[in-house]
């Protein structure tokens, strides 16, 4: 038997918005409704609860922040911000509400399909994440602390390992400083500096070339993000 389409909610008051995405996400055998505002947004999120959310922060009837904390309080759902260029402040705070990413507009259907894919993977591994990440020649066991590549131990730090088993349980998500500085050091404010030096430490150990990263990615002026 098929797998039931996974459900999706578009919330933009932008008519063209809706009219692409509903496109994009019908040729990718997704199952759509769409909201204009956010209180049609939160009715038709418990009619049908759907599995992620597409969502504008600019609203006609409602703050964006304010409706991820409506929707992260009522659903389990994964949220994905649709956000306009020069606002890095908005994209800091949704993420630090639980959005599990953002797309800058104007964004392209690729773009936003391999974005929903990762949001969709990170909220099945919150539901039971496997105790052992890989990706290509990187092995991670969190239950270990044990961390290879190539098949050799790599040796980090408790820092690093903290910083790096973090990226690993939100493997694809966007983590803002913030979210590292509480979940590694236990403060919500610290010195960015340190963090972006145990950070370069880490890309050393892990990645083939440190300078060209392509594991362990820099979101400028947000966070980092392990792809």
């Amino acid at each position: 038997m098929a797998s039931s389409p996974i459900a999706v909610l578009v919330v933009d008051d932008e008519a063209p918005i809706r009219r692409f995405l509903r496109a994009t996400l019908d040729v990718n055998d997704y199952r759509v409704t769409e909201a204009e505002s956010g209180a049609e947004a939160l009715r038709l999120a418990r009619h049908a609860p759907p599995e992620i959310v597409l969502l504008d922060l600019g609203l006609p009837d409602v703050d964006g922040l304010d409706l991820i904390r409506e929707l992260k309080a009522k659903s389990s759902a994964a949220i994905v911000v649709l956000s306009s260029r020069g606002e890095e402040a908005a994209k800091v705070a949704a993420l630090d509400l639980g959005a599990d990413d953002y797309v800058t507009k104007p964004f392209g259907a690729a773009e936003l399909m391999a974005r929903m894919r990762a949001a969709l993977r990170h909220r099945l591994a919150d539901r039971g994440a496997d105790p052992v990440y890989s990706a290509g020649s990187l092995v991670v066991d969190l239950s270990r602390h044990l961390v290879t590549l190539d098949g050799a131990e790599v040796k980090l730090s408790p820092k690093e390992f903290a910083i790096l088993r973090e990226l690993v349980v939100h493997a694809g998500k966007v983590l803002t400083h913030r979210h590292l500085f509480r979940a590694v050091w236990g403060v919500d404010e610290g010195d960015q500096t340190s963090l972006r030096v145990f950070v370069r430490q880490l890309r050393t150990k892990i990645e083939a070339d440190p300078a060209r990263p392509a594991r362990l990615l820099t979101e400028t002026g947000i966070g980092y993000r392990l792809v």
